[in-house]
């Protein structure tokens, strides 16, 4: 089956949404829902919509709940954020009004939007209608004009797709349809609304591949092929707005490979990221790997590692952290995968993706510490299941110092994290053979090796942080060191590396403190070795 015919199929009843809802409701009846939810923050922050609304209907204006907020709530999922688009006002006086409602930002005022700060992290989005003309190139190559005496129906259609093409009355409950959106949404089907005006941003592109994540979208063939035209534009965009798509992808989505699917059917990966695209012309040994090549293993993996997210309630740096391992995790395939003796194997594949995954992080804009995070996770991502086989499997021994070596050598990322990803790694295959599972003493939806190294890591306080230094220059000093000077922190460095390293270059040293384990027994054997 072709990555397009994979698209096609619509997948609703996998991802968790119940029911449909066809219209909005009256300003209780949705606080009330809110509210028997559970989520109090967003009551609170709908009353808040409710008395804008209102003081917009008494200065002889309309405000319109539009965009995501409608849509959501059609799909039967919680709006984070509400969008107010406001109808028979001038722009002076809705913004005299949106500053009676607290803290304003005006970063987006050229382009008609005031943003409404509320408690716990929620704003609303104020914007008057408007048309937004090309006028050259680039993301900043528009004119934008407000008016406040637009149509319902004329607004809808600059939006780019139908389900975005929604509106509500919060007032009243009423909602406009212009486009067909609400029955796209009961479809899970996203169409262009104006292929005109579509044309006029390529982030569009992007944004088709993250709704279809998201949302569990279909998308026609002849938006595809739009979809596909457009993606020559991509390199024009700057890399933080990409990266903004993929990391929505990546955090909002149930099952993320549907997104990467769609990437890859736009034309977006043979734009913009090459090292993801090649994935697909990788093979992989059917023994280890029953699923296929290595593009389809790996969006197998980022399922899995957005359900280890949600099921961990991780966010933020964390949850994109792992997210971003599972999906870079195997880039060093294409560069090492060779067929050895009737078999493909990939050796050294791990230190083998450093390089293409911080050409991919970099492209997307993401910041130096996660960047760090994520190629650390990837040339190590094999260790917890070759420190299990070796010792639990082969009945070797992994010593505490290997396990403080590693916890050192992923820094800044952690064990928890680089566990994670391992889990991810391991879920996202085919099914096994029975001879395989028996070998490695696996069952189903299981990963004994996590848990394994995470207790080691957690005995040696070393499962969220590097391990902490054994000695403290107060204690070389207490020795007759002088203060200062880069000789304490050289000292300091041996006796961590004594306690965690096997280097036998110094054989009289290791004589007298190899294998010590704890602060009292480091000062007594270092006491010693001043001694002689």
């Amino acid at each position: 089956m072709s990555i397009e015919n994979k698209i096609f199929q619509r997948e609703k009843n996998n991802l968790g949404v119940e029911g449909e809802i066809t219209k909005f409701p009256r300003p209780k009846e949705y606080i009330k829902q809110l509210q028997e939810q559970g989520l109090d923050k967003y009551a609170e922050a709908y009353k808040k919509v409710l008395i804008f609304s209102k003081l917009i209907q008494e200065e002889g204006g309309r405000a319109l709940l539009v965009g995501g907020s409608v849509r959501d709530h059609i799909l039967g999922k919680v709006a984070k954020d509400f969008d107010l688009e406001i109808y028979g006002l001038a722009s002076q006086r809705v913004e005299s009004i949106t500053h009676k409602m607290g803290k304003v930002s005006d970063t987006g005022k050229s382009f008609g939007i005031l943003k409404i700060f509320l408690d716990d992290g929620i704003d609303i989005d104020v914007s008057l209608p408007r048309v937004d003309s090309k006028n050259g190139d680039g993301h900043k190559g528009f004119d934008v004009k407000s008016d406040p005496n637009m149509s319902i129906k004329e607004a809808a259609k600059r939006r780019d797709f139908t389900v975005n093409a929604l509106a509500a009355d919060p007032l009243t409950g009423e909602l406009y349809d212009y486009y067909g959106g609400v029955e796209d949404a009961r479809n899970r089907v996203l169409k262009v609304t104006d292929e005109e005006r579509f044309r006029d941003d390529p982030l569009r592109v992007m944004r088709a591949m993250q709704f279809i994540g998201r949302f569990g979208m279909s998308i026609s063939p002849g938006d595809v092929k739009l979809m596909t035209e457009m993606s020559t534009e991509l390199s024009h965009l700057p890399k933080e707005r990409i990266g903004e798509e993929w990391k929505k992808l990546l955090l909002k989505s149930e099952k993320p490979s549907l997104g990467l699917l769609a990437a890859s059917s736009f034309g977006i990966l043979e734009q913009l990221h090459n090292e993801l695209a090649i994935l697909e012309l990788t093979p992989q040994e059917p023994q280890w790997h029953p699923e296929g090549d290595a593009w389809m293993h790996t969006m197998m993996v980022v399922d899995e590692a957005a359900k280890i997210v949600r099921r961990n309630n991780l966010n933020g740096k964390e949850a994109i952290t792992i997210l971003l391992g599972a999906l870079c995790h195997d880039l060093g395939k294409p560069i090492v995968t060779k067929y050895i003796d009737g078999k493909f194997r990939s050796l050294g594949h791990e230190g083998a993706g450093a390089e293409p995954t911080k050409k991919f992080l970099l492209n997307l804009g993401i910041d130096k510490v996660t960047i760090q995070k994520v190629v650390k996770i990837v040339e190590n991502h094999l260790a917890p299941t070759t420190f299990y086989i070796n010792e639990v499997i082969k009945g070797g021994s992994i010593s505490d110092g290997a396990i403080r070596r590693l916890a050192k050598r992923i820094h800044p990322a952690t064990i928890q994290e680089l566990v994670l990803v391992a889990k991810a790694d391991h879920l996202g295959r085919g099914e096994f053979d029975v001879e395989i599972k028996e070998q490695l003493l696996l069952a189903d939806d299981e990963f004994p090796a996590a848990d394994w190294l995470l207790e080691r890591a957690r005995n040696l306080k070393v499962e969220d942080s590097r391990p902490a230094d054994l000695t403290r220059g107060k204690d070389w000093i207490s020795f007759g060191y002088g203060p200062g000077g880069p000789h304490i922190g050289q000292l300091i460095q041996m006796s961590n590396e004594l306690r965690d390293e096997k280097n036998l270059s110094r054989p009289e040293v290791f004589a007298l403190v190899d294998g010590i384990d704890s602060y009292e027994e480091a000062l007594q054997k270092m006491q010693e070795t001043l001694d002689k």
